[in-house]
């Protein structure tokens, strides 16, 4: 039995210095971030709650795992929830009942097997900042945890990049 710490994972560590970036930024411009997210479970909020004087920027997060609070709670229309008009509206929806200048959405298809005919690893991103809204898929691969872990990590640095100022040179490799 090795008495031996555990090494610090590379991608932790990183995402901790994103959010530590997002904070800063958040914090200087005067933002206030929220999240609304479906197949992460509120593992983005979790590490923005975890970042420096999250109190002061962080208003915080939705979990919307099923289609029908998607629907309820989100005025995602009916139909489809994996999908651009989804998480455009889902974004739309958590700026306003979260009063945040800067709202993240995620929604997609962690596996293992397909939904709405979406492959597993399919993930739709959507952002507002200060009202206008940005939409992206992105396809991920591996097993159910490495799509979690890959949309996490995309989805701060994305709230990173816009807390920024879009300015993508300003966050650390």
């Amino acid at each position: 039995m090795s008495t031996d710490p555990q090494p610090e994972l590379p991608i932790e560590r990183g995402l901790d210095d994103v959010c530590e970036q997002l904070a800063t930024a958040a914090t200087r411009r005067g933002l206030t971030v929220a999240t609304a997210e479906s197949l992460t479970s509120g593992n983005i909020a979790a590490h923005l709650g975890k970042a420096p004087d999250a109190g002061s920027w962080f208003s915080g997060g939705i979990v919307a795992y099923s289609p029908a609070v998607k629907h309820s709670v989100l005025h995602v229309p009916d139909g489809p929830v994996v999908c651009e008009d989804a998480v455009r509206v889902m974004a739309h929806s958590t700026a306003t009942l979260m009063g945040a200048t800067l709202a993240l959405a995620v929604t997609g298809e962690a596996g293992p097997e397909p939904q709405e005919d979406q492959d597993p690893g399919t993930v739709w991103f959507g952002v507002v900042d200060h009202g206008v809204a940005e939409t992206e898929k992105q396809v991920f691969s591996g097993e159910p945890e490495d799509i979690l872990a890959a949309t996490v990590e995309h989805a701060i640095k994305l709230l990173a990049q816009h807390a920024a100022g879009g300015d993508h040179t300003r966050l650390a490799s």
